[in-house]
């Protein structure tokens, strides 16, 4: 079942991938891109020979890209078991939000990329999401919403926060998957997404600032919550 689970994702890897600098990034990014988008779940054990053989890779090369993506946090070897797809803790949900907590409100409130074409960046980011959602499409919804804090940080105008914030972004997506497809997580923050757009729209960064820093913290406690009563 595992290995029909792998097969069928691997499926859905773009020919595009094939661009890619390396073969170990190659394949290390084809199982990210996986991962992120929910068709490879926490748990998943990740096998060289599924994955060699959909891919036509050597087992030296995926055992290169798991490294890759162990050291990411995507991915975890267990002792005697092999390498899955990581299952994220307590630990890693108060980690990720202790970093978000530095980087977001950072660049909200003082980052250089702020400007009128940002903010409306911002608020076509936020209304494609509320389409979603009156669509009923959860996945969706999710994505807006992660879209939404890519672009919050952008504003920093630093490739390196942007590169650090698709690592956090793409460990979230596993904590988000522990969730399941419940509307009720992600729809009630578009509406607080909608709150900071508003602030900022009326010139206050601060007030956006603040707003964002409150957001964050519910968001932790909840996902601290939901992972101690599923």
């Amino acid at each position: 079942m595992a290995n029909r689970d792998l097969s069928e994702a691997l499926r859905q890897i773009p020919t595009r991938v094939s661009a890619q600098p390396s073969a170990a990034e190659r394949v290390a990014d084809a199982l990210r891109e996986q991962i992120v988008n929910g068709a490879l779940r926490s748990g998943t054990r990740l096998t060289e020979e599924t994955i060699g053989a959909a891919l036509g890779f050597s087992r030296n090369t995926i055992r290169e890209a798991f490294a890759l993506l162990i050291a990411e946090r995507l991915a975890a070897r267990e002792p005697n078991r092999g390498v899955f797809v990581a299952t994220p803790t307590a630990g890693d949900i108060r980690d990720l939000y202790a970093t978000r907590q530095l980087i977001e409100p950072a660049a909200l409130e003082r980052g250089p990329g702020f400007s009128d074409e940002a903010v409306a960046r911002l608020r076509e980011v936020v209304e494609a999401a509320r389409v979603c959602r009156e669509r009923g499409d959860v996945a969706g919804v999710a994505q807006g919403n992660q879209e939404f804090h890519r672009s919050v940080v952008r504003l920093a105008g630093s490739r390196r926060v942007d590169h650090l914030m698709e690592g956090v972004l793409a460990e979230m997506r596993l904590v988000f998957h522990l969730m399941g497809d419940d509307p009720g997580f992600h729809e009630p923050y578009l509406d607080r997404n909608e709150v900071i757009i508003r602030d900022l729209e009326a010139g206050d960064r601060a007030g956006a600032t603040a707003a964002l820093r409150a957001y964050l913290a519910d968001a932790e406690e909840h996902l601290l919550r939901a992972l101690h009563h599923p």
